[in-house]
């Protein structure tokens, strides 16, 4: 525990090894399973038996190499995973020399779409990962918070992973943030999953996919070399959450579950605001064209049931404490992500240097705490 009382990391990753899926798979999908294969020396990932990504594979992790080598110089997928990424012991480690008490796990690998062509085996993805996850956790259990994948193209199936990864001491689900088969996912279809979210009271957390369809097509177009990586791993992010985050305001979702935690992860905070107003101005406008009649404004379920988890270095988190809720505003290092910092825990602290007493002590851990039902 630090000076300031619990301090919770709420955007961190695992980097899966490389051989994950091929050793938890049930024996029926193990020829089809995740894996890194290497043709002419260059590694491709393959998922669903389709080559998603190629030569560039340590980006997926790489907060431990120099950026300006790991795109011109040869690097391995296992290169871009430091040991505290795969290991729980280091992991275990680097917490305590960041003086961090907890850190909040997402996938990486596994946050990546699945195939939407066999749900059987994307189903078993989630399985397999969410096992390897657990041992992960069960190692150092007071150390990492474990969200949950699921396959949300087949709702059955997914609540009965989610109920067994509860059952684990899972304390969060991975939501994609963009249309799952045409539906937002706070249509009711998927309210067998919110419904579980609450009455466990653990929150769904959007969080970012790096990818450019989806819902980031949009900015596929405006993609080019000449605006570099900064392009997509900037407007990405919110690119991803303010539509999903404004679906499931608009779509009634928090009518439907009034208690019900949706945690903003990896597109910080300072949009939460712009986004308050935005809504409201507008609805003011449409209310009565409304499909969905909401009992308030979209700005008042964003203050009661939505949580942001803010970069190392914003500037707008005092702000946004004060429009959104100082109960509201959590921090994220996104390691080992390519656009991480190793010393995200000492830039976070610098951010709020100026904020004292139950504002600070909420923002470094105790708001995760409400958040994830520690």
């Amino acid at each position: 525990m630090g000076v300031h009382g619990t301090v919770i990391d709420c955007d961190s990753h695992v980097m899966e090894p490389a051989d994950l899926w091929q050793r938890y798979l049930e024996p029926a999908y193990r020829d089809r399973a995740i894996r890194i294969e290497e043709t002419d020396g260059v590694e491709q990932l393959v998922i669903g038996e389709k080559v998603v990504l190629e030569r560039v594979l340590a980006g997926l992790g790489g907060a431990n190499i120099d950026r300006r080598k790991l795109f011109t110089e040869p690097h391995r997928y296992v290169d871009g995973c430091p040991p505290a990424s795969y290991d729980p012991h280091e992991r275990a480690k680097l917490l305590d020399s960041w003086g961090v008490d907890r850190g909040v796990l997402f996938p990486t690998i596994g946050i990546l779409p699945f195939p939407e062509d066999d749900v059987d085996l994307a189903s078993a993805y989630c399985r397999a990962y969410n096992t390897w996850q657990a041992e992960f956790f069960q190692t150092i259990p007071d150390r990492v918070v474990p969200i949950a994948t699921v396959n949300w193209h087949d709702v059955d199936e997914a609540a009965k992973e989610l109920d067994r990864c509860l059952a684990l001491g899972f304390r969060g689900l991975f939501v994609p943030p963009e249309a799952i088969a045409g539906k937002s996912p706070g249509d009711a279809h998927f309210d067998p999953l919110w419904s579980r979210c609450e009455e466990a009271g653990i929150p769904g957390c959007l969080h970012v996919i790096v990818r450019f369809d989806g819902a980031a097509a949009p900015f596929a177009g405006w993609r080019t070399a000449a605006l570099g990586p900064t392009f997509g791993f900037s407007l990405g992010a919110t690119g991803q959450l303010i539509p999903a985050l404004a679906a499931l305001v608009l779509g009634g979702l928090f009518d439907r579950f009034e208690n019900l935690k949706v945690a903003s992860v990896e597109a910080g905070c300072g949009f939460a605001a712009y986004l308050m107003d935005r809504l409201d101005e507008k609805h003011h406008f449409f209310r009565p064209l409304s499909m969905t009649p909401l009992a308030e404004r979209p700005s008042d379920y964003i203050r009661r049931n939505c949580y942001f988890v803010a970069e190392p270095e914003e500037r707008t988190v005092s702000a946004m404490m004060d429009l959104v809720g100082e109960d509201h505003i959590l921090w994220g290092s996104d390691y080992p992500h390519v656009d991480s910092r190793l010393d995200a825990a000492d830039l976070m602290r610098e951010s709020v240097r100026h904020e004292s007493g139950k504002r600070l002590a909420g923002f470094l851990g105790d708001n995760a705490m409400h958040v994830f039902g520690l």
